[in-house]
């Protein structure tokens, strides 16, 4: 393989000036110059080392990413608005899965601030960990000390700026709606209940049944894990402990579209004995059958603000930024059955 020294000897220039036109160097070469070091590149299929460029150019090139699972269909849009940002500004993605594991996610933020990343953005929701939040806390502070800057998206207690789903709003309009088509038999399948994510969505429907005398038992909360198979056990279980219910509201759509095929299975019809809604609105809710009610979140948008934020003049405060959420009625919620 050609080595810098080959590409300078071809083109007669020194190590020092082919390196500077090579790593992007914001120190001036002259466009002669110039033109020999890249026509050398060129003939010896020269490939540069990407370490050295790190060095030298003024500003950091990489972005790092940690989300709990790209897989999942809400990282998987949230990602897209990342992406769509470091695009724009030449900034190559480094994405990281955490499978919600918080000791993975120290190790990451160890791991990206060593590769001298010019910004971590955290896309999961927070967890309810003061032990786990004050070690993360001290890794982005040192990190943010060497000039490196932080988003997160989602309630968290971290340093940088932020970019907040309207999570308890969310709940508040699955509420209303609850209240508004007459159902008082409702059952939950929520996810990990360490989630702050969690946490604020049942925080808004409690608060919107209790303006319609209406309490939110705990009973009826079946915690599980963020997917289809976590939600078809919940929802599952929440059926034969309840067998009166007469709607399920699951906090992400995955959940809810592993209740309807559960419903589907035992023949309850839908939303004719149970009314089910969601939360999200992933692409897939408008697709299953029945269509799912759902609360729509801009998660491309989520993404594309906190890269914006990242990459973006540093500011004095830490911003935080909500976006908003609204509700998508479709055809899997209908009236209470008499």
């Amino acid at each position: 393989m050609a080595t810098l020294a080959d590409v300078a000897r071809r083109a007669g220039v020194s190590p020092a000036t082919a390196s500077r036109v090579i790593n992007g160097s914001s120190k001036p070469v002259a466009d002669e110059l110039r033109e020999r070091v890249l026509r050398a590149v060129a003939d010896l299929r020269y490939v540069p080392n990407a370490h050295a460029q790190l060095l030298a150019r003024p500003q950091r090139s990489v972005v790092g990413v940690i989300v709990h699972d790209v897989s999942d269909p809400y990282f998987a849009e949230v990602t897209r608005g990342l992406q769509q940002v470091a695009t724009e500004r030449g900034r190559l993605l480094i994405i990281c899965n955490s499978y919600r594991d918080p000791d993975r996610e120290l190790e990451y933020v160890e791991l990206l601030r060593g590769q001298q990343v010019a910004a971590i953005v955290l896309a999961g929701s927070g967890y309810h960990d003061a032990g786990f939040t004050s070690r993360l806390n001290e890794k982005l502070a040192a990190y943010g000390a060497t000039g490196g800057r932080v988003a997160v998206i989602g309630r968290h207690d971290h340093f940088g700026d932020a970019v907040m789903p309207a999570n308890v709003t969310g709940g508040e309009l699955i509420g209303g709606e609850l209240l508004r088509l007459g159902h008082r038999e409702i059952g939950v399948v929520a996810g990990p209940r360490v989630l702050t994510t969690v946490t604020d969505r049942l925080t808004g429907l409690r608060r919107a049944l209790a303006g319609g005398g209406l309490t939110l038992p705990e009973e009826r909360i079946r915690y599980a894990d963020f997917d289809r198979e976590g939600g078809a056990r919940a929802t599952a279980d929440l059926l034969d402990a309840f067998p009166g219910l007469t709607a399920i509201v699951a906090l992400n759509d995955s959940m809810a579209v592993s209740a309807l095929a559960l419903l589907r299975a035992r023949g309850t019809r839908v939303p004719g004995e149970v009314s089910v809604l969601g939360f999200d609105d992933m692409p897939i809710a408008a697709d299953v059958t029945p269509a799912l009610t759902t609360v729509r979140l801009p998660l491309v948008d989520l993404g594309v603000r906190a890269m914006t934020l990242a990459l973006g003049p540093a500011g004095g405060q830490p911003r935080v930024e909500t976006l908003p959420a609204e509700l998508v009625r479709r055809d899997s919620a209908g009236p209470a059955p008499a």
